[in-house]
């Protein structure tokens, strides 16, 4: 049984050892250039994950995980263009170190790339991996669709919200975790526990990303604090506050949602505060999609699931 450290090491040498065509740098350099630039690998090394829970032969879901993690990035890309984000992971982002026709192309390459690996799975499960990757390619496409419907929209929901980050986070994960299962001769009744397990961790995932952009510790997290509050972003926090607020914090919320000034990060932060909002989320995370999550892991029967509990217990007390 391997732990999550040795199988995230595989993914990385598998990622290292991509070769690509040298007639067209302009084309291939901008890919190395993403993949290379770090990540956590959590989608990827989850399917071989999910895949040790019912066989030892992780070599079938390899091909496929780095395909999905190949994928993943190619969404990167493309979110950026659309964000105008000039920073990834601390450094450049491919549009701005290149340029917006050659991150588009470069991304439209690396899908291209995700199909070529995940279709490398046995003949008798091909079918059904393809199908269940479609799904959730198409739905991570509606995820970011609605993203950007919501920066326009003033009536969002916490409920579409939710629905939004199910789509453009999580499915991606639980698919991953099911392609694992899958490969690995899992049942059907179990393939669905890991797809289940899998959404409600990246639910949880994103809830606490979320938390972790307007009260993380910079040092800690890596990214600015208070990014979702500067966008104007609809996050869980926002809404809850809203719900919550009486008319005066409920009016001052909004002015400041539709206004740039200094202090709009810190004056936020304490309307979140006084309304318990970060208290709110984290009984969300833990009540909600973390008991979820691990209802479904425990109704799987297996020697091998020590690193997947010891990967879901970082993801509940995670503080970056």
């Amino acid at each position: 049984m391997r732990s999550f450290s040795e199988l995230h090491d595989i993914i990385e040498k598998e990622l290292a050892d991509l070769s690509y065509p040298s007639n067209s740098k302009d084309l291939y350099d901008p890919i190395k250039y993403v993949l290379n630039i770090g990540g956590k690998r959590i989608r990827p090394t989850l399917m071989l994950l999910s895949h040790q829970l019912f066989s030892d032969d992780i070599e079938k879901s390899i091909k496929a995980a780095v395909g999905i993690e190949i994928f993943h990035n190619f969404t990167l890309l493309h979110d950026d263009i659309m964000d105008k984000a000039p920073l990834r992971r601390g450094l450049q982002t491919v549009h701005e170190k290149w340029d917006n026709n050659t991150s588009i192309l470069s991304g439209d390459t690396m899908l291209v790339q995700a199909f070529d690996l995940i279709s490398q799975v046995e003949d008798k499960n091909l079918r059904k991996i393809l199908q269940v990757f479609n799904k959730a390619a198409t739905e991570v496409c509606e995820g970011q669709q609605w993203d950007m419907n919501f920066e326009e929209r003033e009536d969002v929901t916490i409920s579409e919200y939710l629905k939004m980050i199910e789509y453009k986070t999580a499915v991606l994960l639980a698919t991953s975790l099911q392609i694992g299962s899958i490969n690995a001769g899992a049942s059907i009744e179990q393939q669905n526990h890991m797809y289940d397990f899998g959404k409600n961790i990246g639910i949880a995932f994103q809830l606490k990303d979320d938390l972790l952009d307007a009260f993380g510790d910079p040092d800690i997290f890596g990214k600015q604090v208070g990014g979702d509050i500067k966008a104007n972003k609809k996050t869980y926090l926002y809404l809850k506050a809203l719900e919550l607020a009486n008319e005066s914090q409920k009016k001052q919320l909004l002015c400041l949602f539709s206004e740039e000034n200094e202090n709009k990060v810190n004056e936020i932060k304490s309307i979140f505060s006084d309304l318990k909002i970060q208290e709110c989320t984290i009984d969300l995370i833990n009540n909600n999609y973390y008991t979820e999550a691990i209802k479904h892991l425990d109704a799987i029967v297996s020697d091998n699931k020590a690193p997947l509990t010891e990967f879901t217990e970082r993801i509940k007390e995670r503080i970056s």
